[in-house]
C-alpha cells in the first residue's frame, strides 16, 4: 500500500526542492566529504535529465568554515557564525559548482534571508530568479545567508529555509534528507518497540508529539524541525519525504515511486500564492491574542477577525503589517494583514464594529484583519 502511495505521489511531481543536512555533507564536522556532494550532483544531474527541476537547499557553509578556521566547535556568538559561514561558502560552492560541471550542468549560489522574503517585493524578485534559473537549466544551491544573518531574521534551520523554498517556487515535493531513516512513532534510540512511520498527512498533530530531539553539533535541525517544515511545505500543496541520505540512489529511487524514509502528502487544495506569502512569516511585530468565539469564526466559517474577538494585543506595528493570531495559550491560530495599528487596535479590542467610531473619533474597517488577507495555520 505504501508503496502504491509513494508511487503516485511522487512519480507525479516535476518541481522538486531537495534539503540536504550538515551529516550528508561533510565528514562529521572535517570539511566538506566531495565524494558526498559528488553523489548528490549526479542523482540531480540524472533527475534533471529526465525533465525534474531540481532546487537544493544545502548545508555545509559553517560546518566547512569551521574546519578552514581550526574551530572544533561550533561557536555560539553569531559574529563568529557569520565569519565560519563567509569563509565557508567559499569551498561549498566552488565544490558544487566542481561537480555539476562535470555533467553538463551549472549550479547558482542564492543565499536568504527571512527578509527577503517578508518583504513582498523581494519575495517576488527572489522567486522569479528561481524560476529563471530552472529554466535554464541551471541548478540553485540554496543557502541561509548567515555572513548577514541576526537573531531576529534568521530561519533557524534549513528545513525551514527548504520549506518556504517550496512555497516560493510552487515546487511539488520537498526531500529532507538526514542521517535518520525517517520519523518512527518514538526515539529510537531510546525505545525499542518504536517503528518508522511509512506515510501520514503532513500537519498532523500527532506526528509532533513523535518527532523529538536536537540536532548534532554541526548541524541546527532536529526531527521536529522536518515535521514542522513539512506542515509547511503543504500550505503550497507541497508532498513531503523525510529519508536518510546513506540510502543508495535515495532521490532516484524515490521518483521512481520506490518507498523510502517517511512520506507526509499533504491536502488536496493548496493555499493561494498570497497567503503562502503570508504563513511564510517567521517572525512578526504583533500579535493579537483571540478568545474561543473568534477561534470558531475564523477556523469554521471562514470569517474575518472583528474587534470584538480581540483580547489582548502586543508589539508595536503599524497598518498593513502581518501580525499573529494565537489563542490564551499562545498557539499560533493564524496570521494576516491588520488594518490597524498597534495602539488603535489595542484601543477597540473586545469592541463591537459599531464603536470603532466612537472609540477611535474617525470610522474604520469592521474588521481587524479581513479574511482575505488572512491564513490559518
Amino acid at each position: 500500500m505504501l508503496e502504491s502511495t509513494t508511487k503516485t505521489v511522487l512519480t507525479q511531481c516535476r518541481r522538486i526542492v531537495v534539503k540536504v543536512g550538515s551529516s550528508l555533507v561533510t565528514n562529521q564536522g572535517a570539511g566538506l566529504d566531495l565524494d558526498a556532494l559528488g553523489n548528490w550532483a549526479r542523482q540531480i544531474s540524472q533527475l534533471n535529465g529526465l525533465g525534474y527541476e531540481v532546487v537544493l537547499v544545502s548545508s555545509g557553509a559553517i560546518a566547512e568554515g569551521m574546519q578552514r578556521l581550526g574551530w572544533r566547535t561550533r561557536p555560539a556568538a553569531i559574529h563568529e557564525l557569520q565569519a565560519a559561514a563567509a569563509v565557508g561558502q567559499m569551498g561549498l560552492v566552488q565544490a558544487y559548482e566542481s561537480c555539476f560541471r562535470e555533467h553538463g550542468l551549472h549550479a547558482a549560489q542564492v543565499l536568504l534571508t527571512h527578509a527577503d522574503l517578508a518583504d513582498r517585493e523581494r519575495y517576488l524578485n527572489a522567486r522569479a530568479t528561481l524560476t529563471t534559473l530552472l529554466n535554464l537549466r541551471v541548478i540553485p544551491i540554496i543557502n541561509e545567508n548567515d555572513t548577514v544573518v541576526t537573531d531576529e531574521i534568521k530561519f533557524g534551520d534549513n528545513d525551514t529555509l527548504g520549506a518556504l523554498v517550496t512555497n516560493l517556487i510552487d515546487a511539488d515535493a520537498l526531500v529532507i534528507l538526514t542521517d535518520q531513516s525517517g520519523l518512527y512513532t518514538a526515539d529510537p534510540r531510546r525505545d525499542p518497540t518504536a517503528t518508522l512511520v511509512g506515510s501520514a498527512q503532513a500537519g498532523d498533530a500527532q506526528l509532533e508529539s513523535m518527532a523529538g530531539g536536537a540536532g548534532s553539533s554541526i548541524g541546527r535541525g532536529g526531527m521536529l524541525t522536518k515535521i514542522l517544515a513539512a506542515k509547511r511545505a503543504a500550505h503550497s500543496g507541497a508532498h513531503t519525504v523525510i529519508a536518510s541520505g546513506h540510502e543508495p540512489d535515495v532521490l532516484l529511487r524515490l521518483f521512481q515511486g520506490i518507498a523510502i524514509g517517511t512520506l507526509l502528502t499533504a491536502p488536496a487544495l493548496p493555499l493561494a500564492a498570497r497567503k503562502q506569502w503570508l504563513a511564510g512569516h517567521l517572525q512578526v511585530t504583533g500579535k493579537l491574542v483571540l478568545d474561543d468565539g473568534a477561534i470558531r469564526a475564523l477556523r469554521s466559517d471562514g470569517k474575518s477577525l472583528l474587534p470584538i474577538g480581540v483580547k489582548q494585543v502586543f508589539g508595536e506595528f503599524g497598518r498593513g503589517a502581518v501580525v499573529a493570531c494565537v489563542n490564551e495559550n499562545g498557539t499560533d491560530i493564524a496570521r494576516g494583514l491588520t488594518n490597524y495599528n498597534s495602539d488603535e487596535a489595542t484601543r477597540i479590542a473586545g469592541h463591537a464594529s459599531g464603536e470603532i467610531a466612537t472609540l477611535l473619533g474617525y470610522g474604520g474597517d469592521t474588521e481587524i484583519i479581513h479574511r482575505d488577507n488572512l491564513v490559518l495555520l
